[in-house]
Order: structure tokens, then sequence, then C-alpha cells
């Protein structure tokens, strides 16, 4: 079961708000060794949990992948996130009241520091592997960035230096499909529910693309209504409202527009210059919103770089559904 880390001082935001006071949701896996060498951080993507064993199945574990009695692994729910940390959905313990759509906003340095106050407090002064993909990758390369000689091996699936303006044009397109659901500003639980569901929709488009619809949505030829394609959106966005805010959402997407590792530091390649770590990124060859060039952009400039790309036809979830592929290069590059 994931345990609580409570920072009781005030948390500054990068853009100057303060959090009177911070929570993060996390787990562990495995035993940290008497020199605490053996650390594996894993950083979630956007709406995942602190708890990879279940959306990376295969990925981690005794078993099928990385070893837990080997390593020990870690594994944090961001702030904004409605699983166990600080979130629009949290009580302000100034006011006493819900935070709701007065949540400050925050961005994915801020995410990087606070796991930075984890891996402080849990005595960690070395991370052998830190693990991520999609906004899981930006949280990890802002920290191989921020503490270079903390990070000695790092690997980034399907992510990139900055977010690029087609994939803040794709979060605020579903932002706007979470506004125009007129609950979202009301204090109920399930504010903005409807809202939620359709940019759910609106985001699985960009996670699968044309062939992933192509193979697996396919009707019968004499179908005139009730598409495969059309009860699968609609299944798709019914089953996220069930587990996720529209509140969350809405604040978590915000963060990941702000990723941009040379926001003031000269510009990304310089930023990236600074990472020491020696590096693994994987792309997915059929990514529409992390597209390969993003990948290869970080392997230029990364000192110690190297790219892999996977064939899939699963686009950026690619890097969630292809473990074994995945896997597979691990352990060329890292023997894991």
């Amino acid at each position: 079961m994931p345990e609580i880390f409570k920072y009781q001082d005030p948390f500054q935001l990068e853009n100057g708000e303060v959090l009177p006071e911070l929570e993060l949701s996390y787990s562990t896996l495995g035993k940290l060794n008497r020199e605490k060498s053996n650390v594996i951080w894993v950083c979630h993507a956007l709406t995942a949990n602190a708890q990879p064993e279940d959306w990376w199945r295969g990925l981690i574990g005794n078993e099928k992948g990385i070893d837990t009695e080997k390593y020990f692994i870690v594994c944090v729910n961001i702030i904004g996130s409605c699983y166990g940390s600080t979130n629009p959905k949290s009580i302000n313990p100034e006011t006493g009241e819900v935070y709701g759509l007065n949540f400050p906003l925050f961005s994915i340095r801020d995410v990087t520091k606070s796991l930075e106050l984890l891996s402080e407090a849990l005595e960690i002064e070395h991370i052998q592997f830190l693990i991520g993909g999609s906004m899981g990758g930006m949280q990890a390369m802002e920290w191989a960035i921020e503490k270079p000689n903390k990070i000695k091996n790092l690997i980034l699936l399907a992510t990139n230096a900055k977010h690029s303006s087609w994939g803040i044009a794709l979060n605020e397109t579903q932002r706007m499909a979470i506004e125009a659901d007129s609950t979202f500003y009301r204090k109920e639980t399930n504010s903005g529910k409807k809202g939620l569901e359709a940019a759910r929709a609106i985001a699985l488009l960009s996670y699968r693309n044309y062939n992933t619809y192509r193979y697996t949505q396919v009707d019968q030829e004499h179908t005139a209504d009730h598409f495969r394609a059309s009860t699968y959106q609609k299944y798709q966005g019914e089953k996220f409202s069930k587990r996720f805010n529209a509140r969350c959402y809405w604040y978590l997407s915000k963060a990941m527009d702000s990723h941009n590792v040379g926001r003031n530091r000269g510009n990304c390649k310089k930023a990236l210059a600074k990472i020491k770590a020696k590096t693994l990124v994987i792309a997915i060859q059929s990514d529409l919103l992390f597209p390969v060039e993003e990948q290869r952009f970080l392997t230029q400039y990364i000192p110690k770089g190297k790219l892999e790309i996977i064939d899939s036809i699963y686009g950026h979830d690619g890097f969630l559904i292809e473990v074994e592929k995945i896997k597979s290069l691990f352990c060329k590059h890292f023997k894991l």
C-alpha cells in the first residue's frame, strides 16, 4: 500500500505561489541495500499512480520484469494527481475548504522539486536508474539536469525537452471540453465528469493513431450505426471518469504544458548538456504526440545519450504496451 510523505513547511512553486503544506503518496518495492546503491526511481505519466507494478505490468516485478529482489523501486504520485498527493480535491489548511479551482498552477520543475524532498527524507543520495515515460520522462529529465551527480543512469521513453505547440494545442482542446461542461465550475464531487469523458476521448486519438483503430476497431461491412470505434471512445471516456477527477486532469495538463528544460537556462541544448547520466532514449515510431524527432533531439544534446526506436502500431501508448521490446532494450544497454 502507498505511504504518505508529509512536508509541513510551505512549498514554494516556480511561479512564486505557495502551498502551505505538501503531501505525496508513494510506494516502494523491494529492499534498500546497505550501501543504498540499488535504487530505481520510476516517474509516472499523466494519469497513473504510485504503483508501477499495476500500470507497467511485465516491466516491474520479480519474475517478468525488473527484479525487486535486486532493486529498491520508488514511485511517487505527483502533485495535482488524485491518487493521494496534494491536489485540487485536498483541503487547504489555511481556509479549511477544498482547494478546487483555487489550487495554484504548478510546473514540472515543481514536481521534480517535490521528488527531491522525498528522496532526502528517505536518505537516498544516489539513484542507480531513473526511469520515466511521457510526462514521467519530463520529470526524470528535469531531475537529471537539476541533480546531475545524483542520477547514474537515465531512461527516457516517448518524451521531449520542451512540450510542443502540437501537444499544448491538444491539451488545450481537452481543457475546452472539460470547461464546456457547466458542472466543472460547481462545488460538486463529480464536477466536470462529462467534460472529462470527452477530454479522454480526444486524448486517446493522440495516444494512438490511424493504424491502431484500423486494426483494432474493425466493423462488419453491413454496420450502419453503433460502430466499434464510437463505442470504444465512449467506453474509454466513461471508464476514465470513474477513476479520475476533472480538475486534477485540468491542472496536470497545464503542468505538462509548462515543460521546457531550457527555461532560464539559456536554451534546451545547454540544459540537456548538464546531464551526466548514461542515458537511453526510447522512441515509438508511430507516436503522434511525441514524434521520433523529439527523442532524436534529446540524444543529440545529452552527452551520453543513445537512441532506440520501437516499431509499434500503438502510437504513444506503445511505451506502456510494448513491454517485451522495452525490456530487451533495458537489458541491451544496462543489463537490468
